[in-house]
């Protein structure tokens, strides 16, 4: 069993937070890909061009991700969906086996225990799963389904278990007498809440919220997430809360983490993120949520591209496909004017949405007439000269080779960046452009 003494220099002042309850260093979570019958292995050819094994293929649902959550706070975890937050959830958790990694609960190594001392640990540790209703057993009543963690740790006896089952159900706003209805009975929000006295059971320090308002009604959302705060003062309460709604994450965090593709971009305290948001996949976010103003004029932040897979992840950053602020390559002498031109017409021409071939034509229309000078230029010209001979393709592969994968965010991945005036523990950001 490994354990880890908390330094001095985690900073629990800086956020008015106590010391770490959960740390994780480096976990990464990766799946074999199962989608066909031999989508599992991958191969190369031999000098005859027969198909040698070369291995699994692997999707990287959570990569290298590290973390502290300290006693007492709500740490938000928020991305698109797919992006790995609740893959990391039950992998904090031990419900998935971390592929590597450590996760620190009171300075022990959860990734080290097993057996007797994983279960016995596990009193600690809660979770609040997003659908209510599938996660309530319909032939239990409700009285039974808040007891059953109690029961499965040896705490107190029947009728010990029962009044506190009750107890429960009046501080989560339920009424005590409905200890014995089933779960049919009630609503979303109301199932919500029985999952919430059923985690606090076991009297936990540590709970992970996996969307557990995603499926409610608005005004029910409100309740449900005042209610945990609430409970959360009185128990002295940890939590890890995933979402997708930034609304939700700006209401019940104390800190932000922003998930991209199983990685994470950026990390600060809630009003330090909404405010001066830094990764360009955080802006994106924060762009597309809508505005109540009917003097608005209708523009929102959309990014471009489709998600890519987790199984052949990109390069470098994992946003960069998709991130409207790729870094020029360094070898181009090109103006940020030129520089958005050739990435708008790169974009195009991967997707194919325009049908002329003409060279003049798609000078005028994506250069202004004006193609960049220098070696920039001249694989501008030569993917048009690709087109202009129908081969889309080659066009397509001589861009993304020549400026695509050129640029700094396609040939290194960024390091975490510390804004040096909010400190290691208020503001990280994985970016290249924060080392500009």
């Amino acid at each position: 069993m490994t354990e880890r003494a908390s330094s001095a220099s985690d900073g629990a002042d800086a956020v008015g937070f106590g010391e770490p309850l959960v740390e994780i260093q480096n976990v990464s979570k990766h799946f074999p890909n199962e989608e066909g019958m031999f989508s599992w292995l991958s191969f190369n050819r031999d000098a005859d061009g027969l198909p040698i094994e070369t291995g699994r293929e692997w999707v990287r649902a959570v990569e290298d991700v590290s973390f502290t959550i300290r006693k007492g706070e709500t740490l938000g975890l928020v991305g698109e969906s797919g992006c790995g937050k609740s893959t990391l959830a039950r992998t904090i958790l031990r419900l998935l086996e971390p592929t590597e990694g450590s996760i620190y609960f009171k300075g022990t190594d959860l990734a080290d225990l097993s057996g007797e001392r994983l279960r016995n640990t596990r009193k600690d540790i809660q979770m609040i799963f997003q659908d209510p209703q599938s996660s309530l057993d319909p032939r239990m009543k409700v009285g039974k389904i808040v007891e059953e963690p109690m029961q499965a740790h040896g705490m107190l006896d029947s009728e010990g278990r029962a009044a506190r089952a009750q107890e429960l159900l009046e501080k989560v706003g339920l009424d005590p007498q409905h200890y014995n209805r089933y779960p049919h009975a009630f609503s979303g929000g109301q199932r919500q809440r029985i999952n919430l006295a059923r985690a606090l059971s076991v009297n936990p320090d540590f709970i992970v919220c996996d969307e557990p308002v995603s499926a409610l009604d608005v005004s029910i959302q409100a309740q449900v997430l005042n209610t945990m705060r609430d409970l959360q003062k009185e128990f002295g309460l940890t939590y890890l809360f995933i979402a997708h709604d930034l609304s939700v994450i700006r209401h019940i965090s104390d800190r932000v983490a922003v998930m991209y593709l199983g990685q994470l971009v950026e990390l600060a305290d809630k009003q330090e993120l909404f405010e001066n948001p830094t990764h360009p996949y955080t802006q994106a976010l924060l762009d597309s949520i809508p505005v109540p103003d009917p003097r608005a004029d209708g523009h929102r932040g959309v990014l471009e591209g489709d998600v890519p897979s987790p199984i052949d992840p990109p390069s470098g950053c994992r946003f960069r496909t998709r991130c409207p602020e790729l870094i020029t390559p360094a070898e181009y002498d090109l103006t940020d004017a030129e520089w958005e031109r050739v990435r708008s017409f790169m974009r195009h021409v991967k997707r194919r949405d325009f049908t002329e071939t003409d060279p003049d034509a798609l000078s005028q229309r994506y250069f202004d007439g004006q193609i960049p000078s220098g070696d920039a230029g001249d694989k501008v010209s030569a993917a048009i000269d690709d087109i202009a001979a129908d081969d889309w393709d080659a066009a397509a592969e001589r861009l993304q080779n020549a400026f695509a994968e050129q640029s700094i965010c396609a040939r290194e991945e960024p390091d975490y960046e510390v804004d040096p005036e909010y400190g290691a523990d208020r503001h990280t950001v994985a970016c290249h452009l924060c080392r500009e």
